[in-house]
Protein backbone atom coordinates (compact mmCIF):
# COMPACT_ATOMS: atom_id res chain seq x y z
CA UNK A 1 0.00 0.00 0.00
CA UNK A 2 1.53 3.53 -1.02
CA UNK A 3 1.77 6.10 1.77
CA UNK A 4 -0.97 7.85 0.30
CA UNK A 5 -3.36 5.05 0.49
CA UNK A 6 -2.24 4.12 4.15
CA UNK A 7 -2.72 8.10 5.07
CA UNK A 8 -5.91 7.72 3.62
CA UNK A 9 -6.74 4.07 5.57
CA UNK A 10 -5.43 5.60 8.81
CA UNK A 11 -7.87 8.81 8.51
CA UNK A 12 -11.04 6.31 7.86
CA UNK A 13 -10.15 4.45 11.16
CA UNK A 14 -9.45 7.17 13.19
CA UNK A 15 -13.07 9.29 12.22
CA UNK A 16 -15.01 5.59 11.98
CA UNK A 17 -13.62 4.94 15.79
CA UNK A 18 -13.93 8.94 16.55
CA UNK A 19 -17.37 9.11 15.44
CA UNK A 20 -18.45 6.75 17.86
CA UNK A 21 -16.26 7.02 20.83
CA UNK A 22 -17.85 10.59 20.63
CA UNK A 23 -21.58 9.81 20.24
CA UNK A 24 -21.20 7.34 23.11
CA UNK A 25 -19.82 9.66 25.12
CA UNK A 26 -22.39 12.31 24.31
CA UNK A 27 -25.56 9.66 24.94
CA UNK A 28 -23.99 8.86 27.89
CA UNK A 29 -22.83 11.54 29.58
CA UNK A 30 -25.90 13.18 28.63
CA UNK A 31 -28.08 11.28 30.18
CA UNK A 32 -26.06 12.37 33.45
CA UNK A 33 -26.15 15.83 32.58
CA UNK A 34 -30.19 15.55 31.79
CA UNK A 35 -30.62 14.49 35.31
CA UNK A 36 -29.32 17.61 36.49
CA UNK A 37 -32.94 19.34 36.74
CA UNK A 38 -34.31 16.69 38.55
CA UNK A 39 -31.49 16.91 41.26
CA UNK A 40 -31.47 20.25 41.61
CA UNK A 41 -35.60 20.09 42.42
CA UNK A 42 -34.66 17.24 44.51
CA UNK A 43 -32.07 18.39 46.59
CA UNK A 44 -31.74 21.77 48.54
CA UNK A 45 -29.00 24.26 47.40
CA UNK A 46 -26.83 22.82 50.61
CA UNK A 47 -27.13 19.15 49.42
CA UNK A 48 -26.46 19.86 46.08
CA UNK A 49 -23.48 21.67 47.15
CA UNK A 50 -22.37 18.98 49.38
CA UNK A 51 -22.66 16.98 46.46
CA UNK A 52 -20.48 19.03 43.85
CA UNK A 53 -18.18 19.10 46.76
CA UNK A 54 -17.98 15.20 46.85
CA UNK A 55 -17.35 14.95 43.25
CA UNK A 56 -14.80 17.68 43.18
CA UNK A 57 -12.52 15.37 45.88
CA UNK A 58 -12.98 12.35 43.68
CA UNK A 59 -11.83 14.33 40.53
CA UNK A 60 -8.64 14.96 42.84
CA UNK A 61 -8.15 11.54 44.50
CA UNK A 62 -8.29 9.67 41.16
CA UNK A 63 -5.02 11.33 39.27
CA UNK A 64 -3.36 11.77 43.07
CA UNK A 65 -3.59 8.09 44.75
CA UNK A 66 -2.97 6.55 41.17
CA UNK A 67 0.03 8.36 40.45
CA UNK A 68 -1.47 8.82 37.20
CA UNK A 69 0.10 6.17 35.44
CA UNK A 70 -2.37 5.67 33.42
CA UNK A 71 -1.38 8.77 31.16
CA UNK A 72 1.30 6.60 30.10
CA UNK A 73 -0.55 4.53 28.01
CA UNK A 74 -1.17 6.51 24.92
CA UNK A 75 2.80 7.11 24.51
CA UNK A 76 3.37 3.43 25.53
CA UNK A 77 1.85 1.84 22.73
CA UNK A 78 4.80 3.19 20.50
CA UNK A 79 7.61 1.71 22.85
CA UNK A 80 6.10 -1.73 24.34
CA UNK A 81 3.91 -2.42 21.04
CA UNK A 82 2.81 -6.00 20.68
CA UNK A 83 2.89 -6.55 24.52
CA UNK A 84 0.52 -3.47 24.86
CA UNK A 85 -1.69 -5.51 27.52
CA UNK A 86 0.75 -7.06 29.23
CA UNK A 87 1.91 -3.13 29.75
CA UNK A 88 -1.28 -2.01 30.83
CA UNK A 89 -2.21 -4.79 33.13
CA UNK A 90 0.88 -4.57 34.93
CA UNK A 91 0.74 -0.76 35.52
CA UNK A 92 -2.96 -0.94 36.27
CA UNK A 93 -1.07 -2.97 39.57
CA UNK A 94 0.83 -0.37 40.62
CA UNK A 95 -1.84 2.39 40.80
CA UNK A 96 -3.36 -0.07 42.98
CA UNK A 97 -1.05 -0.42 44.85
CA UNK A 98 -0.51 2.89 45.36
CA UNK A 99 -4.25 3.79 46.03
CA UNK A 100 -4.05 1.20 48.92
CA UNK A 101 -1.31 3.34 50.55
CA UNK A 102 -2.71 6.29 50.17
CA UNK A 103 -6.20 4.49 51.71
CA UNK A 104 -4.27 3.29 54.79
CA UNK A 105 -2.71 6.78 55.57
CA UNK A 106 -6.38 8.22 55.18
CA UNK A 107 -8.00 5.11 57.62
CA UNK A 108 -5.23 6.50 60.39
CA UNK A 109 -5.84 10.01 59.67
CA UNK A 110 -9.70 9.66 59.47
CA UNK A 111 -11.06 12.26 61.17
CA UNK A 112 -9.33 15.36 60.53
CA UNK A 113 -9.18 14.36 56.64
CA UNK A 114 -13.41 13.35 57.11
CA UNK A 115 -13.33 17.23 58.50
CA UNK A 116 -11.30 18.69 55.61
CA UNK A 117 -13.19 16.90 53.28
CA UNK A 118 -16.62 17.39 54.50
CA UNK A 119 -16.96 13.82 53.81
CA UNK A 120 -19.24 10.95 56.39
CA UNK A 121 -17.47 7.39 56.65
CA UNK A 122 -19.52 6.09 54.02
CA UNK A 123 -18.84 8.82 51.60
CA UNK A 124 -14.80 8.43 52.36
CA UNK A 125 -15.35 4.50 51.94
CA UNK A 126 -17.33 4.73 48.90
CA UNK A 127 -14.55 7.55 47.56
CA UNK A 128 -11.48 4.72 47.95
CA UNK A 129 -13.69 1.88 46.28
CA UNK A 130 -14.46 4.17 43.68
CA UNK A 131 -11.21 5.96 43.17
CA UNK A 132 -9.94 2.20 42.60
CA UNK A 133 -12.58 1.27 39.76
CA UNK A 134 -12.23 4.87 38.37
CA UNK A 135 -8.91 4.42 37.82
CA UNK A 136 -9.58 0.69 36.07
CA UNK A 137 -12.08 2.45 33.84
CA UNK A 138 -9.20 5.09 33.07
CA UNK A 139 -6.86 2.40 31.98
CA UNK A 140 -9.54 0.76 29.84
CA UNK A 141 -11.08 3.50 27.89
CA UNK A 142 -7.55 5.16 26.96
CA UNK A 143 -6.42 1.43 26.14
CA UNK A 144 -9.11 1.31 23.72
CA UNK A 145 -9.17 4.53 22.08
CA UNK A 146 -5.45 4.36 21.40
CA UNK A 147 -6.05 0.90 19.86
CA UNK A 148 -8.80 3.13 17.40
CA UNK A 149 -11.35 0.33 18.78
CA UNK A 150 -14.64 2.35 20.47
CA UNK A 151 -17.16 -2.04 20.81
CA UNK A 152 -16.21 -2.72 23.66
CA UNK A 153 -15.31 0.64 25.65
CA UNK A 154 -18.69 1.92 24.40
CA UNK A 155 -21.08 -0.82 25.24
CA UNK A 156 -18.90 -1.06 28.70
CA UNK A 157 -20.04 2.82 29.54
CA UNK A 158 -23.40 2.23 28.65
CA UNK A 159 -24.10 -0.50 30.46
CA UNK A 160 -23.03 1.16 33.86
CA UNK A 161 -23.23 4.83 33.47
CA UNK A 162 -27.06 4.32 32.61
CA UNK A 163 -28.37 2.31 35.24
CA UNK A 164 -26.21 4.14 37.70
CA UNK A 165 -27.84 7.53 36.44
CA UNK A 166 -31.35 6.11 36.57
CA UNK A 167 -30.93 4.53 40.06
CA UNK A 168 -29.20 7.30 41.38
CA UNK A 169 -32.94 9.27 40.58
CA UNK A 170 -34.77 6.57 42.11
CA UNK A 171 -32.99 6.26 45.08
CA UNK A 172 -33.39 9.98 45.85
CA UNK A 173 -36.96 10.61 45.09
CA UNK A 174 -37.58 7.29 47.21
CA UNK A 175 -35.52 9.26 50.03
CA UNK A 176 -37.35 12.01 49.80
CA UNK A 177 -41.11 10.31 50.05
CA UNK A 178 -39.90 8.05 52.86
CA UNK A 179 -39.01 10.27 55.32
CA UNK A 180 -35.09 10.43 54.45
CA UNK A 181 -34.86 14.32 53.50
CA UNK A 182 -31.79 15.12 55.13
CA UNK A 183 -30.01 11.80 53.84
CA UNK A 184 -30.49 12.42 50.41
CA UNK A 185 -26.58 13.44 49.29
CA UNK A 186 -26.06 9.62 51.36
CA UNK A 187 -29.08 8.28 48.66
CA UNK A 188 -27.45 9.95 45.78
CA UNK A 189 -23.87 8.75 45.91
CA UNK A 190 -25.04 5.41 46.70
CA UNK A 191 -27.51 4.94 44.13
CA UNK A 192 -24.72 6.20 41.48
CA UNK A 193 -21.46 5.30 42.60
CA UNK A 194 -22.08 1.73 43.83
CA UNK A 195 -22.49 0.55 40.83
CA UNK A 196 -19.73 1.96 39.08
CA UNK A 197 -17.44 0.59 41.94
CA UNK A 198 -18.79 -3.18 40.62
CA UNK A 199 -18.50 -2.30 37.01
CA UNK A 200 -15.26 -0.84 37.61
CA UNK A 201 -14.06 -3.29 39.56
CA UNK A 202 -15.02 -5.74 37.06
CA UNK A 203 -13.02 -3.90 33.62
CA UNK A 204 -10.14 -3.73 35.77
CA UNK A 205 -9.80 -7.93 36.11
CA UNK A 206 -10.63 -8.65 32.81
CA UNK A 207 -7.60 -6.42 31.87
CA UNK A 208 -5.65 -8.26 34.10
CA UNK A 209 -6.69 -11.41 32.47
CA UNK A 210 -5.68 -10.11 29.06
CA UNK A 211 -2.19 -8.85 30.00
CA UNK A 212 -1.48 -12.15 32.18
CA UNK A 213 0.35 -9.90 34.12
CA UNK A 214 0.62 -8.22 37.53
CA UNK A 215 4.08 -7.18 38.23
CA UNK A 216 7.25 -6.07 35.57
CA UNK A 217 9.36 -3.68 37.18
CA UNK A 218 10.66 -2.46 33.44
CA UNK A 219 7.21 -1.53 32.85
CA UNK A 220 6.41 -0.09 36.22
CA UNK A 221 9.66 2.37 36.02
CA UNK A 222 8.10 3.53 32.03
CA UNK A 223 5.41 4.96 33.96
CA UNK A 224 6.78 6.23 36.24
CA UNK A 225 9.16 8.12 34.67
CA UNK A 226 6.39 9.22 32.31
CA UNK A 227 3.64 10.20 34.86
CA UNK A 228 5.22 11.07 38.31
CA UNK A 229 6.05 14.45 36.39
CA UNK A 230 2.24 14.94 35.62
CA UNK A 231 0.70 14.23 39.07
CA UNK A 232 1.27 17.81 40.02
CA UNK A 233 -0.40 18.72 36.34
CA UNK A 234 -3.37 16.65 36.52
CA UNK A 235 -3.65 18.34 40.54
CA UNK A 236 -3.16 21.72 39.14
CA UNK A 237 -5.80 21.40 36.31
CA UNK A 238 -8.66 19.62 39.26
CA UNK A 239 -7.69 22.37 42.14
CA UNK A 240 -8.47 25.17 39.32
CA UNK A 241 -10.98 23.32 38.26
CA UNK A 242 -12.57 22.93 41.43
CA UNK A 243 -11.20 25.87 43.58
CA UNK A 244 -13.85 28.14 42.34
CA UNK A 245 -16.80 26.07 44.24
CA UNK A 246 -14.40 25.80 47.02
CA UNK A 247 -13.02 29.21 47.64
CA UNK A 248 -16.69 30.71 46.84
CA UNK A 249 -18.02 28.21 49.54
CA UNK A 250 -15.73 29.18 52.46
CA UNK A 251 -15.41 33.14 51.51
CA UNK A 252 -18.86 34.18 50.04
CA UNK A 253 -21.62 31.48 50.98
CA UNK A 254 -22.80 27.58 50.30
CA UNK A 255 -25.99 29.33 48.45
CA UNK A 256 -23.40 31.90 46.17
CA UNK A 257 -21.53 28.25 45.87
CA UNK A 258 -23.98 26.13 44.30
CA UNK A 259 -24.70 28.76 41.90
CA UNK A 260 -21.44 28.18 40.14
CA UNK A 261 -21.55 24.54 40.65
CA UNK A 262 -24.78 25.24 38.49
CA UNK A 263 -22.99 27.12 35.62
CA UNK A 264 -20.28 24.55 36.09
CA UNK A 265 -22.20 21.63 35.24
CA UNK A 266 -23.16 24.33 31.75
CA UNK A 267 -19.65 24.45 30.66
CA UNK A 268 -19.91 20.95 31.54
CA UNK A 269 -22.04 20.60 27.88
CA UNK A 270 -18.84 22.18 26.02
CA UNK A 271 -16.42 20.26 28.21
CA UNK A 272 -18.05 16.86 27.13
CA UNK A 273 -17.49 17.69 23.83
CA UNK A 274 -14.29 18.72 23.53
CA UNK A 275 -13.06 15.48 25.67
CA UNK A 276 -15.02 13.50 23.59
CA UNK A 277 -13.43 14.83 20.54
CA UNK A 278 -9.81 15.36 21.77
CA UNK A 279 -9.27 11.55 23.38
CA UNK A 280 -10.81 10.71 19.98
CA UNK A 281 -8.21 12.65 17.94
CA UNK A 282 -4.99 12.55 19.95
CA UNK A 283 -4.44 8.75 18.51
CA UNK A 284 -4.60 9.97 15.13
CA UNK A 285 -2.30 13.17 16.09
CA UNK A 286 -0.04 10.74 17.52
CA UNK A 287 0.38 8.44 14.39
CA UNK A 288 0.39 11.61 12.60
CA UNK A 289 3.75 12.60 14.36
CA UNK A 290 5.29 8.87 14.76
CA UNK A 291 5.16 8.79 10.93
CA UNK A 292 6.25 12.57 10.58
CA UNK A 293 2.83 13.46 8.55
CA UNK A 294 2.34 16.76 11.61
CA UNK A 295 1.72 19.51 8.11
CA UNK A 296 -2.34 17.58 8.20
CA UNK A 297 -2.74 18.15 11.81
CA UNK A 298 -2.91 22.03 11.61
CA UNK A 299 -5.83 22.94 9.33
CA UNK A 300 -8.07 20.21 10.54
CA UNK A 301 -7.29 21.55 14.23
CA UNK A 302 -8.21 25.05 13.18
CA UNK A 303 -11.25 23.93 11.88
CA UNK A 304 -12.06 22.24 15.53
CA UNK A 305 -11.09 25.45 17.19
CA UNK A 306 -13.69 27.17 15.15
CA UNK A 307 -15.91 24.70 16.06
CA UNK A 308 -15.71 24.64 19.71
CA UNK A 309 -16.01 28.35 19.47
CA UNK A 310 -19.27 28.33 18.14
CA UNK A 311 -20.73 25.82 20.68
CA UNK A 312 -19.57 27.89 22.97
CA UNK A 313 -21.23 30.78 21.72
CA UNK A 314 -24.38 28.45 20.95
CA UNK A 315 -24.83 28.01 24.57
CA UNK A 316 -24.28 31.70 26.02
CA UNK A 317 -27.02 32.70 23.38
CA UNK A 318 -28.86 30.29 25.34
CA UNK A 319 -28.03 30.38 29.04
CA UNK A 320 -30.92 32.07 30.17
CA UNK A 321 -32.77 28.98 28.77
CA UNK A 322 -30.45 26.53 30.50
CA UNK A 323 -30.41 27.80 33.02
CA UNK A 324 -34.31 27.89 33.58
CA UNK A 325 -34.33 24.07 32.69
CA UNK A 326 -31.81 23.17 35.01
CA UNK A 327 -32.16 24.94 38.42
CA UNK A 328 -34.89 27.38 38.05
CA UNK A 329 -35.38 31.30 39.11
CA UNK A 330 -33.16 30.05 41.97
CA UNK A 331 -30.24 29.56 40.08
CA UNK A 332 -31.14 32.60 37.18
CA UNK A 333 -28.01 34.60 38.29
CA UNK A 334 -25.64 31.90 36.71
CA UNK A 335 -26.54 32.99 33.02
CA UNK A 336 -23.55 35.49 34.04
CA UNK A 337 -21.39 33.09 34.52
CA UNK A 338 -21.61 30.82 31.63
CA UNK A 339 -19.78 33.13 29.39
CA UNK A 340 -16.41 33.14 31.19
CA UNK A 341 -16.85 29.56 32.54
CA UNK A 342 -17.13 28.41 28.94
CA UNK A 343 -14.53 30.12 26.94
CA UNK A 344 -11.93 29.25 29.54
CA UNK A 345 -13.26 25.74 29.03
CA UNK A 346 -12.25 26.67 25.28
CA UNK A 347 -9.06 27.74 26.43
CA UNK A 348 -8.37 24.60 28.04
CA UNK A 349 -9.18 22.82 24.99
CA UNK A 350 -6.78 24.37 22.88
CA UNK A 351 -4.12 24.13 24.85
CA UNK A 352 -4.38 20.48 24.70
CA UNK A 353 -2.40 20.97 21.27
CA UNK A 354 0.56 21.96 22.97
CA UNK A 355 0.68 19.58 25.72
CA UNK A 356 0.08 16.44 23.43
CA UNK A 357 3.21 17.34 21.74
CA UNK A 358 5.03 17.30 24.92
CA UNK A 359 4.20 14.57 26.16
CA UNK A 360 4.78 12.49 22.98
CA UNK A 361 7.98 13.76 23.27
CA UNK A 362 8.52 12.44 26.94
CA UNK A 363 8.75 15.87 28.60
CA UNK A 364 6.20 16.21 30.96
CA UNK A 365 7.66 18.05 33.46
CA UNK A 366 7.57 20.97 31.45
CA UNK A 367 3.98 19.91 31.41
CA UNK A 368 3.78 20.21 34.84
CA UNK A 369 5.70 23.37 35.54
CA UNK A 370 3.05 25.31 33.82
CA UNK A 371 -0.04 24.16 35.07
CA UNK A 372 0.91 24.24 38.58
CA UNK A 373 2.35 27.93 38.75
CA UNK A 374 -1.13 28.92 37.13
CA UNK A 375 -3.19 26.94 39.73
CA UNK A 376 -1.05 29.17 42.46
CA UNK A 377 -1.97 31.98 39.93
CA UNK A 378 -5.51 31.26 39.77
CA UNK A 379 -5.56 30.53 43.72
CA UNK A 380 -4.30 34.17 44.08
CA UNK A 381 -6.83 35.83 41.48
CA UNK A 382 -9.57 34.03 43.38
CA UNK A 383 -8.68 35.28 46.42
CA UNK A 384 -8.21 38.32 45.49
CA UNK A 385 -10.85 39.79 43.07
CA UNK A 386 -13.83 37.34 45.11
CA UNK A 387 -13.29 39.60 47.40
CA UNK A 388 -13.48 42.31 45.74
CA UNK A 389 -16.40 41.58 43.21
CA UNK A 390 -18.18 38.99 44.82
CA UNK A 391 -18.35 35.11 43.74
CA UNK A 392 -18.85 36.03 39.92
CA UNK A 393 -15.09 37.23 39.92
CA UNK A 394 -14.30 33.32 40.06
CA UNK A 395 -15.42 32.55 36.71
CA UNK A 396 -13.37 35.40 35.14
CA UNK A 397 -10.33 34.98 36.94
CA UNK A 398 -10.05 31.17 35.99
CA UNK A 399 -10.88 32.43 32.35
CA UNK A 400 -7.84 34.22 32.02
CA UNK A 401 -5.67 31.64 34.02
CA UNK A 402 -6.65 28.83 31.07
CA UNK A 403 -5.22 32.02 28.45
CA UNK A 404 -1.92 31.97 30.42
CA UNK A 405 -1.59 28.56 30.61
CA UNK A 406 -2.64 28.07 26.76
CA UNK A 407 0.26 30.98 26.09
CA UNK A 408 3.14 28.72 28.55
CA UNK A 409 2.30 25.23 26.61
CA UNK A 410 2.98 26.89 23.36
CA UNK A 411 6.45 27.99 24.82
CA UNK A 412 6.89 25.41 26.13
CA UNK A 413 6.26 23.04 23.01
CA UNK A 414 8.55 25.79 21.24
CA UNK A 415 10.83 25.19 23.40
CA UNK A 416 11.26 21.76 23.29
CA UNK A 417 10.61 20.83 19.71
CA UNK A 418 12.01 23.97 17.80
CA UNK A 419 8.57 24.69 16.06
CA UNK A 420 4.99 24.93 16.86
CA UNK A 421 2.68 22.70 14.90
CA UNK A 422 -0.01 24.75 15.97
CA UNK A 423 1.31 28.23 15.68
CA UNK A 424 0.39 30.59 18.56
CA UNK A 425 -0.17 33.27 17.23
CA UNK A 426 -3.66 31.98 15.08
CA UNK A 427 -4.44 30.14 18.17
CA UNK A 428 -4.86 33.49 19.95
CA UNK A 429 -6.52 35.05 17.49
CA UNK A 430 -9.25 32.34 17.41
CA UNK A 431 -9.55 32.74 21.05
CA UNK A 432 -9.58 36.16 21.32
CA UNK A 433 -12.43 36.75 18.58
CA UNK A 434 -14.38 33.59 20.39
CA UNK A 435 -14.09 35.31 24.03
CA UNK A 436 -15.11 39.16 22.79
CA UNK A 437 -18.10 37.13 20.90
CA UNK A 438 -19.63 35.59 24.10
CA UNK A 439 -18.86 38.48 26.32
CA UNK A 440 -20.80 40.55 23.79
CA UNK A 441 -23.41 38.28 23.62
CA UNK A 442 -24.06 38.61 27.35
CA UNK A 443 -25.41 41.96 26.57
CA UNK A 444 -28.69 40.35 24.97
CA UNK A 445 -29.71 39.08 28.21
CA UNK A 446 -31.30 42.23 29.02
CA UNK A 447 -33.11 42.10 25.80
CA UNK A 448 -36.24 40.09 25.16
CA UNK A 449 -35.56 36.43 24.51
CA UNK A 450 -36.75 36.54 20.57
CA UNK A 451 -34.16 38.76 19.55
CA UNK A 452 -31.42 36.11 20.71
CA UNK A 453 -33.66 33.61 18.58
CA UNK A 454 -33.47 35.85 15.48
CA UNK A 455 -30.04 35.91 15.90
CA UNK A 456 -29.51 32.45 15.81
CA UNK A 457 -32.09 32.39 12.65
CA UNK A 458 -30.13 34.50 11.01
CA UNK A 459 -26.35 33.30 11.60
CA UNK A 460 -27.42 29.70 10.94
CA UNK A 461 -27.06 29.85 7.18
CA UNK A 462 -23.24 31.64 7.52
CA UNK A 463 -22.29 29.18 9.83
CA UNK A 464 -23.50 26.29 7.70
CA UNK A 465 -21.95 28.35 4.48
CA UNK A 466 -18.23 27.95 6.34
CA UNK A 467 -18.45 24.20 8.08
CA UNK A 468 -20.34 22.40 4.71
CA UNK A 469 -17.56 22.65 2.71
CA UNK A 470 -14.99 21.51 5.13
CA UNK A 471 -17.24 18.49 5.90
CA UNK A 472 -17.28 17.83 2.37
CA UNK A 473 -13.66 17.60 2.33
CA UNK A 474 -13.48 15.51 4.97
CA UNK A 475 -16.29 12.95 3.57
CA UNK A 476 -14.44 13.42 0.11
CA UNK A 477 -11.56 12.07 1.67
CA UNK A 478 -12.98 8.78 3.42
CA UNK A 479 -14.58 7.94 0.12
CA UNK A 480 -11.47 8.57 -1.63
CA UNK A 481 -10.06 5.92 1.24
CA UNK A 482 -12.49 3.49 1.19
CA UNK A 483 -12.24 3.62 -2.56
CA UNK A 484 -8.66 2.57 -2.33
CA UNK A 485 -8.70 0.16 -0.22
CA UNK A 486 -11.73 -1.67 -1.94
CA UNK A 487 -9.13 -1.75 -5.45
CA UNK A 488 -6.59 -3.42 -3.15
Amino acid sequence: MSQKQERSSLNKIAVKAGFFYVLSQLFVRGITFLTTPVFTRLLSNEQFNQYKLFESWLLIFAPVMSLSLYRSVERAKYDVKDKFNEFVSSVQTLSYLSITGFFILFLILKEPVEKICSMTDFMLYIAFLYTYAHTSILYFQRREKQMMRYKASTSFTAATVVPATLLAVLFVVIGKNTGYAEDLVTFRIAGYYIPMIVGGLCIGIVMLMQGRRLVNLTYWRYALRFSIPLIPEMLSIQIMNQADKLMVTYMVSKVSSSIVSLSTTVSYIIWILEDSVWNAWLPWMYEKIARDESRDIQKYWSILMHTFGLISLGLVLFAPEIIFILGGKRYQDAIYLIAPMVTGTLFRFYSYSYTAIQNYHKKTGFVAVSTVSVMFLNIILNYIFIRMFGYRAAAYTTAFCYLVLMVMQAMMEKHITGEQIIPLARTLRISCTWFVLCMVTMLLFDFPSFVRYLIVICAAPVCLKYFLPQLREIQKALRAGKKKNDNN
